[in-house]
Formats: C-alpha cells, sequence, structure tokens
C-alpha cells in the first residue's frame, strides 16, 4: 500500500465563527482507492498557504511511502531542512498528514483507531464548553458575568458538568503583563458568580491566553482558589515552563497547558519543570496521533492528566476522540458546545454528544468523512488568520 494523492481544503467557518475563522482540512489517498482525512491546527500564515505547505511537505516525504510507516516519515518531517526542533508551523503541516494516514490504518485494519493504540478504555467522554456568546444578546457574555452565570445554567440544564470562561481581558503580542485592579476583580466576580449559578453541579475551567506574568497570575490565583475551579489554563506565555511552574508551586489550583506547544520535547521540558497537572495538546498541532499518545504515557508516569484542546474543526476533535479513548489518564475533552451546527455540517455523520459526553465511534479509523458539498459552499474570502493578538500592548 502506498500513498499516491492530496487534496486539501479551506472551510469558512460561519458567524458565530466559534472555533476560529476557518478549518484546513487534508484528504491522502492509497493505491488501493482507501482515503484518510487530517486537521491541520492554528498555522500562523493565510490558509492558501498553509495547503502548499501540505502539498510540499506530502510530495517530499509521504508520497509513494506505506501510511503505516509512521515512525519514518514523522522523523524525516521533524528534520526537514535541517532542524529537528520543534516548529509549530511544521509540526502542524505533520499532524494534518499523519492523522490522515492513522485514518487510512484505521480503515484498512477495519478498526477505529483507538483500538491499534491500546483499546477502548473510557466509553463515554466527558466534555466541557466555553460559555459562547449567541446572536440577539444584549451585552457581551465574556465581560458580562450575570449574563455568563445565567448561561452556565443553561449549559449544565443540557448536560454538561463543566464550563470554561476568560474574563481577563484580551490577549496580547506583548503578554505577559500584570492585570489591573478592575481585570482582577471582574475575574474574581465571574468566579463568584459561576460558582453560585452552577454549584457543584459542574467544575468551573478559568481559562487564560497566557496574560499574566508569573507574579501576575499568582495574584489572580488567590482571588479565584476560594471557589475551587478545576483549572487555571495557561495563566502564562507557553515559551517559559520554568514561570508555569513558579504560578503552579504557588497555588492549590491545577494548571493547564500545552495548547500552543508542540511534540514530546516541548512537553517534557513542561513536565520536568512541574509546570502542569493538566495537558492540553492539539492534535492539529502537537504532531499527530502517535505524538500525543507518547506524550500521555510521559504524563500517565507523573500522574499528570490530559484534557485534548478543540479550537479548531471537528477533524481535530475526532483525532482529539480517538487519543482520549484509549489513555488511561484522559480527563475531559474540549468541545464547540454539543459538536453541532457548521463542525456537524462539514461531516458526512456528526459526532456522537450525548448529556455532557462524547460516545465513541466504533466506525474504522477515525470515525469520520468530510462532506465536501458543504465545504465547497463556504469559502473563506477573508485575509485574517485563524486566531489573531492584539497588535498593541494593553492599557
Amino acid at each position: 500500500m502506498k500513498l499516491t494523492d492530496i487534496k486539501t481544503f479551506i472551510a469558512g467557518n460561519p458567524q458565530p465563527g466559534n472555533g476560529g475563522r476557518y478549518f484546513v482540512f487534508v484528504k491522502l489517498t492509497t493505491d488501493g482507492n482507501v482515503h484518510g482525512v487530517g486537521e491541520a491546527y492554528c498555522v500562523p500564515f493565510h490558509p492558501e498557504v498553509v495547503t502548499r505547505m501540505l502539498v510540499d511537505v506530502f510530495g517530499r516525504y509521504l508520497a509513494g511511502e506505506d501510511p503505516h510507516n509512521i515512525e519514518t516519515m514523522w522523523r524525516r518531517v521533524y528534520s526537514a531542512g535541517y532542524t529537528q526542533h520543534p516548529d509549530l508551523t511544521l509540526m502542524a503541516v505533520l499532524s494534518a498528514l499523519e492523522m490522515a494516514c492513522w485514518d487510512i490504518i484505521g480503515k484498512e485494519a477495519g478498526q477505529p483507531v483507538y483500538n491499534l493504540l491500546g483499546g477502548r478504555v473510557h466509553e463515554r467522554l466527558r466534555t466541557y464548553t466555553y460559555i459562547y456568546a449567541r446572536p440577539g444578546d444584549k451585552s457581551d457574555v465574556y465581560q458580562d458575568p450575570d449574563l455568563a452565570a445565567e448561561r452556565a445554567a443553561e449549559y449544565v440544564a443540557q448536560g454538561f458538568t463543566a464550563l470554561k470562561f476568560d474574563p481577563a481581558g484580551p490577549y496580547t503580542a506583548f503578554d505577559g503583563r500584570q492585570l489591573s485592579l478592575e481585570a482582577l476583580a471582574l475575574c474574581e466576580r465571574f468566579m463568584r458568580q459561576l460558582r453560585a449559578a452552577v454549584g457543584t453541579r459542574a467544575d468551573l475551567l478559568f481559562g487564560t491566553h497566557g496574560q499574566m506574568t508569573a507574579a501576575g497570575a499568582i495574584r489572580l490565583a488567590r482571588r479565584l482558589e476560594p471557589y475551587d475551579p478545576l483549572w487555571f489554563e495557561e495563566p502564562v506565555p507557553p515559551d517559559a515552563p520554568e514561570e508555569m511552574a513558579r504560578v503552579a508551586a504557588a497555588t492549590s489550583i491545577p494548571i493547564a497547558a500545552g495548547e500552543r506547544l508542540t511534540t514530546k520535547y516541548d512537553f517534557a521540558r513542561l513536565l520536568r519543570a512541574g509546570g502542569a497537572a493538566i495537558l492540553q495538546m492539539n492534535l492539529g498541532r502537537v504532531g499527530g496521533i502517535l505524538e500525543a499518545k507518547k506524550i500521555a504515557a510521559l504524563a500517565e508516569v507523573q500522574h499528570v492528566q490530559l484534557a485534548p484542546h478543540l479550537y479548531c474543526g471537528p477533524v481535530v476533535g475526532a483525532a482529539n476522540i480517538q487519543l482520549s479513548t484509549c489513555s488511561p489518564n484522559f480527563l475531559i475533552l474540549e468541545g464547540i458546545e454539543r459538536w453541532q451546527g457548521f463542525h456537524a455540517q462539514v461531516l458526512v455523520k456528526p459526532i456522537r454528544w450525548e448529556a455532557g459526553y462524547v460516545i465513541p465511534p466504533t466506525e474504522p479509523g477515525l470515525g469520520v468523512e468530510l462532506n465536501e458539498a458543504v465545504i465547497a459552499q463556504h469559502p473563506y474570502t477573508g485575509r485574517m488568520l485563524h486566531l489573531e493578538m492584539a497588535g498593541k500592548p494593553q492599557l
């Protein structure tokens, strides 16, 4: 069996755009006409450039190869251009291609990928969602704790047992910083009112995006501790695991991090530093499914849990599900609400969500197929990237 063909897709994500402005998918095909799908997460270039990267890397390192040869192809791509160093762009491209190979391998074997990586551990997977804005909102749910508390109660009524929110203000290219007293007070009010709204029915996940210095994060953590959040997410930028560890050592709140890291090498540094109790790898960036499984094993040794990250499309979501199903140290899975809307429409068969849990698929491979007709109806015509940071310091 040999890989012979590649096709790429850019799906513009319609409003409200939860999960990013667009999704970049890939489909690989073998000489036996078996195909597999993958997705690249948040590459910092226009998606048309990303599709050219996918085609280039496929042609150099995967075309003509047996898709089973994951380790060999991975090492060749990781070392491309005399690098041998974690590179978020190259690893996101590789992640999409590797994911598609696993989809093919599973289909050839007639097994879901999780059965090829140790077998099913979890019958269902606990999920969480951000508290999202809705059309017609009279205020900004990201800045209005009254509205956020009301929405939190609605999500709990749907079956969610964990909710995430980030009231700490915009994140900028100039972070970390000290939050203002006003921002600190707003964060504390969010925690207080959401805890009052959900009681012990749901965990609260306090999200940030590396906005703070370690000292600033510790100040905020002390305000949040009385409300017992399940985690404090990426409180400092991801480039200094030692600083993340300073925060972890100073608070009783578990630190979650990893969406902006790639490969076992990045995650090993974070683990050695003691910087996180919960790892949030994104399988469309981390280096693929097998790389994520290796990281899961490193984490298991240190009793660290997994909460795979998802702020992109449902193919990464499907890969997250495969990893989570076969990982003993799985904690919780991120979703975009109930995996409905455009995330369901771009798939032939939606991911199955029931009362707060994803039910792992039994179909071979990743268990999802792209609805190419729907994707064709949603081109991306903008110039902005999947996610953008503010380009000026926060005043």
